[in-house]
């Protein structure tokens, strides 16, 4: 099977990075925007600017960073409260707008994600598991293109004679018909964890 045909069969189960389970106030700009924002502004809907076209963005960015803020969690014309989200924290929605006027000429400085007390923020295995369950299984569910199938201890066995950390290089470098991560287009922590939990499930 070639990349191309890889990348296909993986296009459809695709998933966005904020439906990972994450703690609240925890997901960054591009999380937001992937989830929930782009339902309108990838397309121009309902007025809204689309991301990337400078010339719709640049008279809201003229306004400020906290005015655009202010109209996104508070609604604003055809744009309800939170992007219709009311789940989002003010942070995550500043993020989202970062991100977006960012990408459209602006140079906001999007707030940063607090790690918790005692440390960096981690990724659970339930989020490994649950990148698992929506991405990599379209090939490891059924060993398409030689991957080696979930829980198959025999086919995982030499893959892993290298060591955890030759093997999550390789799968994040892509490998064979194998693209990047695997297709998945969260953060490398998060591909992580999807790599060790079907580590875990293949000893």
């Amino acid at each position: 099977m070639s990349n191309e045909a890889v990348t296909a069969r993986i296009q459809p189960v695709g998933i966005s990075k904020a439906s990972i389970p994450v703690a609240p106030g925890s997901r960054s700009g591009e999380q937001v925007y992937t989830a929930i924002c782009s339902s309108c502004h990838a397309t121009g809907a309902a007025g809204s600017p689309k991301m990337g076209d400078n010339a719709g963005w640049a008279p809201r960015i003229s306004k400020g960073f906290q005015t655009l803020i202010d109209h996104a969690v508070k609604g604003f014309n055809a744009m309800p409260a939170r992007g219709g989200s009311p789940d989002l924290t003010d942070d995550e929605v500043a993020r989202a707008v970062a991100y977006m006027a960012n990408k459209s000429g602006a140079s906001f400085t999007e707030p940063k994600v607090a790690a918790p007390a005692g440390g960096t923020a981690k990724v659970d295995a339930a989020q490994g598991k649950h990148i698992v369950d929506t991405v990599c299984s379209a090939c490891h569910a059924t060993g398409a293109a030689g991957a080696p199938k979930t829980g198959d201890k025999a086919a995982w066995s030499p893959r892993l004679a290298g060591g955890m950390e030759a093997l999550i290089a390789s799968a994040t470098q892509g490998k064979g018909a194998m693209p990047p991560k695997g297709g998945f287009s969260g953060s490398d922590d998060e591909f992580k964890a999807a790599v060790e939990y079907l580590v875990s499930q293949a000893k």
